[in-house]
């Protein structure tokens, strides 16, 4: 295991930044998720930390070392790529052997390391075949096996689960996760699968466009995220956002968007009644938006009057479209209600729930 430390780190392809200034500290057996949209930079960071693209600038430090111009070789360190990268030719015994046989370590040292890897993965019954006669899941597993045989200081995952199936994402998620704390290996992991991200990882590193946008716990980025972006990417359904202004009118603060006009709570009040005459965008999520005959009694809410628009009945929870004038606000209801398009209905905003960000798309509250 090894602590890592990005220091102002930057590359740049000719003109584009595809990293540009991040620093990071990812704590020795720590499982972090670089998580954003495509594009934005995550496989190159993760490249980067392994050796295979070399920096513009900005130090790389593993403990004290400082490894930023070493070569992937001495750096430790095993990657999973998206695509397996198994070899066909060779047996799975082979191939999890494969980087141990480079090393020249002795051929009981491998064959107790090979047995101990693939039990881990489950694959110990499957160490005669050949890739071409495993499914999609066990050459994953065969990939990951080869990583972890050396004993890596650092394990680099690059959107290891994104060529599997549904059902055998969700499995693998949990596989995964549980290995990585059975091993104990420090793990950088690349996604743009938020659920993923949520269910993997101890701390998430969001980015976009090269740059960091927040890093924190699953918990801090979904209640308390930095910006309109992390607001928007994490969550499904999205979001809702509504921009408007902070006005004050008979003694009340009120929050201005037209269509959805309501009063600022009590407890807000004291934060954006400096923001009076500003616009501001509020945001809400679907799952703290409830149908006024739900809503428990202690839900301290605004009460707003709404159509239905459109309803997504998905069984176990039910997606309203409900539109205020011109705006529409979606709202995810955890059962299956009897709505259709153009009923009449009262919404509640969970005021407890409630976020507002400034004209720069910065979190106040």
């Amino acid at each position: 295991m090894v602590n890592v430390t990005l220091e102002d780190v930057r590359k740049y392809f000719g003109k584009v930044k595809a990293v540009d200034g991040i620093s990071l500290k990812v704590k020795n057996g720590e499982f972090i998720v670089l998580l954003g949209p495509s594009g934005c930079g995550k496989t190159t960071l993760l490249r980067t930390i392994a050796g295979l693209e070399r920096v513009t600038s900005g130090r790389i430090f593993f403990d004290e070392d400082d490894v930023t111009y070493l070569p992937p070789r001495a750096r430790n360190v095993s990657m999973v790529f998206q695509s397996y990268a198994v070899f066909p030719h060779m047996s799975v015994y082979d191939n999890i052997a494969f980087p141990l046989k480079i090393k020249k370590y002795p051929k009981q040292e491998i064959k107790r390391r090979v047995k101990w890897a693939a039990e881990l993965l489950r694959i110990d019954n499957l160490l005669s075949r050949y890739p071409n006669q495993l499914s999609g899941g066990q050459r994953q597993r065969v990939a990951v096996a080869r990583a972890i045989v050396v004993e890596p200081k650092l394990l680099l995952m690059d959107e290891p689960l994104s060529n599997l199936d549904a059902l055998l994402r969700v499995k693998m998620r949990s596989e995964l996760k549980k290995l990585q704390k059975a091993v104990k290996v420090t793990t950088i992991y690349v996604t743009h699968d938020q659920v993923e991200a949520m269910t993997m990882g101890d701390r998430i590193a969001v980015m976009k466009e090269g740059k960091l946008q927040q890093v924190g716990t699953p918990s801090d980025i979904y209640h308390r995220p930095s910006n309109l972006f992390v607001a928007g990417f994490i969550g499904s359904p999205q979001m809702n956002f509504v921009k408007g202004m902070i006005a004050k009118k008979e003694g009340n603060i009120l929050f201005d968007a037209g269509d959805l006009t309501f009063r600022i709570p009590d407890e807000l009040v004291s934060v954006l009644e400096k923001y009076e005459g500003e616009e501001l965008t509020a945001g809400i999520r679907p799952e703290n938006i409830y149908l006024s005959f739900l809503t428990l009694e202690s839900t301290e809410t605004v009460k707003v009057k709404a159509k239905i628009d459109f309803v997504e009945t998905l069984g176990s929870e039910t997606i309203l479209h409900c539109k205020i004038g011109n705006t529409v606000i979606i709202s995810k209801v955890s059962k299956e209600v009897n709505l259709k398009v153009g009923d009449d209905v009262q919404i509640e905003l969970d005021a407890r729930k409630l976020h507002f960000f400034d004209k720069r798309g910065e979190a106040i509250i």
